[in-house]
């Protein structure tokens, strides 16, 4: 049985399901309004993980559709990490306690270290890092600021930190359906030697094939989003491909 992982997204803003290109919020898409019922269609197609973005949440640096995100880990069988506005450890409890699985920390990864890595020694694998790179360098606040910090050095201080898994998005290729940068999640994997979820540009199974290939190098899964709102395959399918 593979252990890559399958994680279908949804993004929230306003209370309902949309999708970003590139993370502009001048270019949004609505899919759903209700991202507890997105959430029980990709539970009840078997997925055991889902990935949910509280876009809200990272633009204005506090919890706004963490409701949603609560229902879904209290009343779906599948397992929920969480992405967006976490900026302190109560955001992070808030979660945890209301059976949320994973939560990530993204921008105070990069605005404070120190607090990244006392949540990681306290919390261990129930956070996860996730970098957004734009041009190798760290983006932060729902991508609207890029850092001068290069995403590659971030992984490697926080894997030295004690960090397990590390999601990697390629702002250049998010909904643009154009396929991962499988070059730059390999680079992750390498320098940390954890666990990296692949996030942006997944257009077809064939690109999670290839993503898969490079599982025992540290690859452990893909995010999934415009292709599965665009019905470009469904999550059943995409489980399908990743078995064996």
């Amino acid at each position: 049985m593979s252990n890559f992982t399958i994680y279908p997204a949804i993004d929230m803003r306003g209370g309902k399901c949309v999708r970003l290109i590139q993370g502009d919020y001048d270019q949004e898409t609505v899919y759903g309004d209700s991202p507890f019922d997105m959430a029980k269609s990709f539970a009840d197609q078997g997925a055991g993980w889902i990935h949910m973005v509280d876009l809200d949440g990272a633009k204005e640096g506090v919890r706004i559709n963490d409701s949603y995100v609560i229902k879904a880990a209290s009343e779906l069988g599948a397992h929920i990490q969480i992405g967006g506005g976490i900026r302190t450890e109560r955001d992070i409890a808030h979660y945890l306690d209301n059976g949320v699985e994973r939560v990530i920390l993204g921008s105070s990864a990069v605005s404070d270290p120190d607090f990244t890595k006392d949540m990681i020694r306290k919390y261990g694998s129930h956070i996860a890092i996730g970098i957004d790179a734009k041009d190798g360098k760290v983006a932060t606040h729902g991508w609207l600021q890029t850092s001068g910090t290069l995403a590659i050095d971030l992984g490697k201080l926080l894997a030295d930190a004690g960090a397990e898994t590390f999601i990697v998005t390629d702002i250049a290729t998010d909904g643009m359906l154009s396929g991962p940068n499988v070059k730059g999640i390999l680079a992750m994997a390498e320098a940390t030697g954890k666990n990296v979820i692949a996030s942006g540009g997944i257009s077809s199974l064939e690109d999670l094939i290839t993503l898969k290939e490079y599982e025992a190098q540290g690859i452990a899964g893909a995010i999934i989003g415009k292709a599965l709102y665009t019905n470009r395959f469904t999550v059943e399918e995409a489980l399908e491909k990743v078995r064996g």
